[in-house]
Parts: C-alpha cells; sequence; structure tokens
C-alpha cells in the first residue's frame, strides 16, 4: 500500500459565492467546458456542478441581471407563407447547446427571455 503525506498548509479551501460565480461564467467562455475551467481552478468537474445546483438554489445562477444579445435570423420565406393576424407563425430559438425552443409569435418578451434562462441553465 501507498502512503501520502501531505506537509504544509491545509489543502481544503474555501470558496466565497462571488468566487464560485466567476469561475461558473467561466464555463462556455471561449468554448471552454466544464473540464477546462476545473482543471485551470485545481478543481473537479463535480465542484462545478455542485455549486451550480448550491447556487441556484440561493438564487444567485444564473444572474438575472445580465443582459445578453443574440443574433436573430428572419427566415423571409417562412414569414411571407404566414397570413398576417393568423396567429399560427412560430419563432424557433437554437440556443448555444444546440437546444431549440419553438413558441408561438404571441409570446411576450420577459415570458421569452426567462424559458430562455430556465432552458438554459437546466
Amino acid at each position: 500500500m501507498r502512503h501520502e503525506v501531505l506537509l504544509g498548509a491545509e489543502r481544503r479551501r474555501r470558496w466565497s459565492d462571488d468566487e464560485k460565480l466567476a469561475i461558473l461564467a467561466e464555463v462556455a467562455r471561449n468554448g471552454w467546458t466544464v473540464s477546462d475551467v476545473a482543471r485551470r481552478h485545481d478543481l473537479t468537474r463535480q465542484h462545478i456542478y455542485q455549486w451550480r445546483r448550491e447556487l441556484r438554489r440561493k438564487l444567485l445562477w444564473p444572474r438575472l441581471e445580465t443582459a445578453t444579445f443574440l443574433p436573430v435570423e428572419m427566415d423571409t420565406a417562412e414569414s411571407e407563407a404566414t397570413a398576417p393576424g393568423t396567429g399560427s407563425s412560430d419563432i424557433t430559438v437554437v440556443l448555444r447547446n444546440g437546444r431549440q425552443i419553438r413558441c408561438g409569435s404571441g409570446i411576450g418578451e420577459t415570458d421569452l427571455a426567462r424559458l430562455i434562462r430556465l432552458v438554459e441553465a437546466a
């Protein structure tokens, strides 16, 4: 059996909520994965996932006060095919993680933004 003796300062580190949020914000930035961020901060992937759950329970993640602007593409062929005022036109939002949200064009801006945040956080 192999034994390892650790000398020096205690290995256990304490992270404030602000530090955790800053580290979590690095995921998906510049294409970084959870593994990349964990390795960069000498953590395990499980730390990242555990922090997400913990901060969601505290209502700190995802931060809702920051606005995000996304590029929008209009499909002119589809919009011309639907008669105005019929209410049957749909909106399709493709998220960074590849998931798609489809909803009617009558959905409010606030509801759509909330739906996007919920789907991206899942």
